[in-house]
């Protein structure tokens, strides 16, 4: 089969043999924001030219508004069985492909959550309890049983680079090497009295001071995000499904407030289309 992830940002296909072994990966920068209305079909027959491998299993953004297709959410619990239901197909020519749905819950006040992507990567990894996916919009999600059971939404990713990139505490920032002693300092701040906007202030005060360095001023910002975020979900133990980057630094903020965090495989994504793509037949 051919399981493909297709993101914001990234388009990323991987053409799978009958047991779901990866053959062959390909990547470009066509995410569905750069793809022009109804030229989705085009670009995925660019991107998987010479592949014939069927059926094709698609997850991410591209099941979004913006996307090819809006393949509605899919309420918890969801695990394998149900978001194989709602599998959203899709025709061009005389070709075929479907699209997973997203994921939606409601919190505690009823306000609804979401997400997209994510799914199968938490379904792939096979993980049970507490895990967090870190980025632009970091999951916090309840694995039981094989199934979401519940999951929030916390913008430390994109809250951060917003105010790297559109706010005066980016003014004194520079690019450089991550400074892990300004990280830590960031998280431990997290913990004390005044709050997150209170706190953030304070990346502008010590560079004002000579406090903190250029580079090391967005270490110090990360570290607050991040060390709020950890304090807000609060979970004792949890695995850590990311890049590289992130699940280290996540896993850094967790060891300094006493938590444990374990790194878990951030290609789980694939097993689980491969495990959808079977469920078709």
């Amino acid at each position: 089969m051919i399981a493909v992830d297709w993101g914001t940002s990234s388009l990323r296909c991987y053409r799978l043999d009958a047991r779901g072994k990866i053959i062959e990966a390909r990547a470009s920068a066509d995410g569905i924001l750069s793809v022009p209305a109804g030229r989705f079909p085009d670009v995925l027959q660019r991107q998987i030219a010479g592949w014939s491998e069927t059926p094709i299993v698609m997850s991410g953004m591209v099941g979004s508004r913006q996307g090819w297709v809006e393949a509605p959410y899919v309420p918890c619990p969801a695990g394998f069985e149900e978001i194989s239901r709602n599998l959203h197909r899709v025709t061009w020519k005389e070709k075929r492909a479907w699209i997973v749905p997203g994921v939606s819950c409601r919190d505690a006040a009823g306000v609804p959550d979401v997400m997209r992507g994510e799914e199968t990567q938490i379904l792939g990894c096979g993980a049970q309890g507490t895990l967090c996916l870190p980025g632009t919009h970091s999951k916090w999600v309840e694995v039981k049983n094989g199934r979401i059971e519940r999951f929030s939404t916390f913008m430390t990713g994109e809250v951060y680079a917003v105010l790297k990139q559109h706010s005066i505490l980016g003014r004194m920032m520079e690019e450089g090497k991550p400074d892990e002693g300004a990280f830590a300092q960031g998280v431990e701040r997290a913990g004390d009295e005044g709050g997150l906007l209170h706190h953030l202030f304070g990346v502008r005060t010590r560079g004002l001071m000579g406090e903190l360095g250029a580079a090391a001023s967005a270490s110090y910002l990360s570290g607050i995000l991040i060390g709020h975020e950890l304090r807000a979900q609060g979970a004792p133990e949890f695995g850590v499904l990311g890049t590289a980057e992130l699940a280290a630094r996540y896993q850094r903020a967790a060891s300094l407030l006493g938590m444990k965090a374990r790194v878990l495989d951030p290609d789980a994504g694939v097993r689980a289309l491969a495990r959808l793509g079977a469920m078709l037949a």
